[in-house]
């Protein structure tokens, strides 16, 4: 690499002054920022896992001393008693993803989840048993689905579609899938995929995709992980048969924090799908008459299997509040202007790299892929960290992901990170 241009490199005011004048401050202060040197860290991990709001420790230390104060009383007399607990985290839950409150419960982890409604909603026939994720979808949801046929006694290596992108392309299309689904879905049983991938940071259609599955006669259900926080949704309006997501990414709620799901109110009261039970299951009206069958409710607690657990809730209901307080639409926004800024400033390194994000600011979350040409992404993410207070998320073997969280990431964070991945790429051109 040549000598980068000097706009870039002296630009460390102008970012600042761009911090300055946002139109959404940053809420860095309301977090805890892991140190470097004398000063903080530029954290832009959050897509992996999200930074601590230093108002957490008191709210658990609440739920503390409520458990030492009240002892099992505190089921029903804690200030934030347990019994219902949940239910305080249905109506932010719904706001976040845009359903309605008796659509969404927040419980256990993101792939129990996806394993509980697919429980539900893949109900496979040898003329339609195949399930369609895309080819980079998560490991993990990779496992559920191919587990998931192999349980009903297909072969996963037939009856699970990955699609890919196009030859030479890094992403896949939404209107691909959508072509797929109207040429080919006849045998599609369910289409479960990433929201926001989370290699390549790609905003996939959720809407378009949603009504060609379900004109297939698919059902289709969608992976927030990194979607949830990170990006507007209208699950509901959208017509979305069923989703979920985790907590611990963009919603800042700690590592393995409870997860949510989300049901489509068309599907609530349809006694013929099929349910795995728990105590949670029930109408906690009659739950302590102690019946041996399930009383059903018309909401997705009827997914619920066990009581909530009060201090891993804890962290989502703050985090919660949170969003509730500043708003989706306008850290949308500023998700917007710093994935922007940051793309200008990586744009402009002379050297072996490439943005894998889509350019376009509708169809990629608060995340930019880079690809390191000649560079292995361990090493490089190691010395970012070690030499520049650049904490970011290295892909084996070739690909750093950068996610500007809007929450707590500044322009100056963004400076930072392309400023230390330029001086690291140009030691060898």
């Amino acid at each position: 690499m040549t000598d980068a241009p000097s706009g870039l490199w002296t630009g460390v005011e102008h970012a600042r002054a761009l911090d300055e004048r946002d139109a959404l401050p940053t809420l860095r202060d309301r977090f805890h920022v892991p140190p470097h040197g004398g000063g903080q860290t530029a954290y832009l991990a959050g897509n992996s896992l999200g930074l601590q709001p230093t108002m957490l420790r008191a709210r658990l230390g609440e739920e503390l001393d409520d458990w030492a104060r009240l002892g099992v009383e505190g089921h029903g007399e804690a200030r934030r008693p347990w019994m219902p607990y949940h239910e305080l985290l249905r109506d932010p839950a719904a706001r976040l993803v845009g359903a309605l409150p008796r659509e969404v419960v927040v419980m256990n982890s993101l792939t129990v989840n996806l394993h509980l409604m697919m429980v539900s909603f893949y109900r496979p026939t040898p003329q339609r048993h195949r399930i369609v994720i895309e080819d980079s979808a998560f490991p993990s949801d990779s496992y559920a689905v191919r587990s998931q046929a192999d349980f009903h006694g297909y072969d996963p290596d037939e009856a699970v579609v990955r699609l890919r992108p196009r030859a030479g392309e890094a992403v896949l299309r939404s209107e691909d899938v959508v072509d797929f689904l109207s040429r080919d879905g006849e045998g599609v049983a369910l289409v479960l995929l990433g929201a926001v991938n989370y290699y390549s940071g790609e905003f996939l259609d959720i809407p378009a995709i949603t009504r060609a599955g379900r004109a297939a006669g698919a059902i289709v259900g969608w992976d927030l992980a990194h979607a949830a926080g990170n990006v507007e949704l209208a699950l509901h309006d959208w017509g979305v048969d069923w989703a979920a997501w985790c907590s611990y990414k963009y919603l800042n709620s700690g590592p393995g924090a409870p997860a949510g799901a989300f049901v489509h109110e068309r599907h609530l009261s349809d006694r013929s799908l099929p349910k795995f039970a728990g105590w949670w299951s029930t109408d906690p009206a009659t739950r302590f008459a102690m019946g041996p069958r399930v009383d059903p409710v018309d909401s997705a607690d009827a997914w619920q299997l066990s009581n909530p657990p009060i201090l891993a809730m804890a962290p989502v209901l703050a985090s919660l509040e949170m969003f509730d307080e500043v708003g989706l639409p306008a850290l949308r926004a500023k998700s917007t202007r710093l994935t922007g800024y940051l793309e200008q400033l990586l744009d402009r390194i002379e050297g072996p790299v490439e943005i894998l994000t889509p350019r376009e600011p509708e169809r990629r979350g608060a995340q930019l892929s880079v690809r390191l040409l000649r560079h292995d992404a361990d090493r490089t993410s190691a010395r970012l960290r070690a030499e520049h207070g650049v904490i970011a998320d290295a892909r084996r073997p070739d690909v750093i992901r950068l996610a500007p969280v809007p929450m707590y990431c500044t322009f100056e964070d963004c400076w930072r990170a392309a400023h230390g991945l330029a001086a690291i790429v140009a030691e060898h051109g």
